[in-house]
């Protein structure tokens, strides 16, 4: 009981100074240095009311806008109707400046059949461009200026994007100067919207108009994911259509780049077939169609026949197996094991060039 009544006696004594110190500060602040009656109080009943900074991209939008650049192609055109008067059209779009040498990406349908290509960096200044190469699979191509010092914009070779991610779109809508529009990744691995089965792209709601196509897509941090290329369409005028548009997504942007550069065109593997069908059990697909004068006709293959296995490698659908096509060197052999009415079969193919 003594020692409760000590530690009570304690604790009553220790509450009694703290009352009487916080009395003494209110009466008299100036017992401590720099204390004043005012800053007391507001420290006391005020708190801290400093704001937080808000949330913004701009360091993100500073990195890579410079890297950023318009694109004005022109074609000229002598018609018999306009009695052979040359016309000229201009076509608006926008690039990314990937390496100090000068090589720029952009689509191709920003470039097509162009007579002349110039391109306006952030800076102002203009470079005449050379057209190094384009792959109509990808709707890619490859522009170079003749310049130093250039901005480029910050990529990694292992960038991977993920459904939800912020992306901003950098780009020169309708000719309105460079504009950055901020969306979030709303899917990966779109394919079949274009003439091959080889493009998977990223769907974003972040807009594309005319002249952002080429242009730049980049996550929160300033970092390339994609190249910005068209919004989607059909063929309903009726139906209203909002926030759908897509961008190639960095990988196969890059690797298509890294080709062009060094081939002058993109070199894939051909197999010549066509298939929709899944089989989930076998991990495969079905041939359906077999090209004329084709590698898979070549080899033997047969409609019907379930591909499951390609050089040792198993196929859990159609587009591995031609992603795995399309990597290989024309002229490989490459082994296939197949079922043919419920019977395995091995059988060599040699891969051809697809030809762009």
């Amino acid at each position: 009981m003594k020692i409760l009544s000590l530690i009570k006696y304690i604790i009553t004594a220790i509450s009694y100074g703290v009352l009487i110190a916080v009395l003494l500060l209110l009466l008299v602040p100036s017992l401590v240095p720099g204390l004043s009656e005012s800053n007391l109080i507001d420290h006391l009943f005020k708190g801290n009311q400093t704001q937080q900074a808000p949330l913004s991209f701009a360091k993100a939008v500073s990195m890579a806008s410079p890297a950023v650049v318009n694109i004005y192609s022109e074609q000229i055109e002598v018609n018999p109707q306009y009695g052979r008067v040359p016309r000229k059209s201009t076509r608006l779009g926008s690039g990314v400046i990937m390496s100090t040498q000068g090589y720029i990406l952009t689509n191709l349908h920003v470039i097509r059949e162009a007579d002349l290509i110039q391109v306006l960096l952030q800076s102002g200044q203009i470079y005449p461009a050379e057209l190094i190469g384009f792959d109509h699979y990808t709707d890619l191509a490859v522009l170079k200026v003749n310049a130093v010092n250039l901005p480029v914009i910050p990529h990694k070779e292992e960038q991977t994007s993920l459904v939800g991610d912020i992306v901003l779109a950098i780009g020169n809508p309708l000719n309105l100067g460079q504009t950055v529009t901020q969306g979030i990744i709303s899917a990966t691995g779109r394919n079949g919207l274009s003439n091959t089965s080889y493009l998977e792209f990223l769907q974003m709601d972040a807009a594309i108009n005319e002249g952002n196509s080429g242009g730049a897509l980049i996550n929160s941090n300033g970092i390339l994911v994609g190249i910005n290329s068209r919004k989607f369409t059909q063929s309903n005028p009726q139906l209203s259509i909002q926030g759908i548009f897509f961008a190639v997504p960095y990988q196969l942007a890059n690797k298509v780049m890294r080709q062009i550069i060094e081939n002058g065109k993109v070199v894939r593997g051909w197999l010549g077939i066509a298939t929709n069908n899944y089989n989930t059990k076998l991990k495969g697909f079905v041939v359906e169609e077999i090209v004329e004068g084709s590698p898979a006709q070549s080899a033997g293959l047969q409609l019907g026949d379930v591909v499951y296995q390609i050089d040792g490698e198993s196929i859990p659908n159609v587009t591995a197996a031609l992603d795995i096509i399309a990597e290989t060197q024309p002229n490989t052999i490459l082994t296939f094991k197949i079922y043919r009415q419920g019977q395995p079969i091995s059988t060599q193919v040699r891969i051809m060039e697809l030809i762009n």
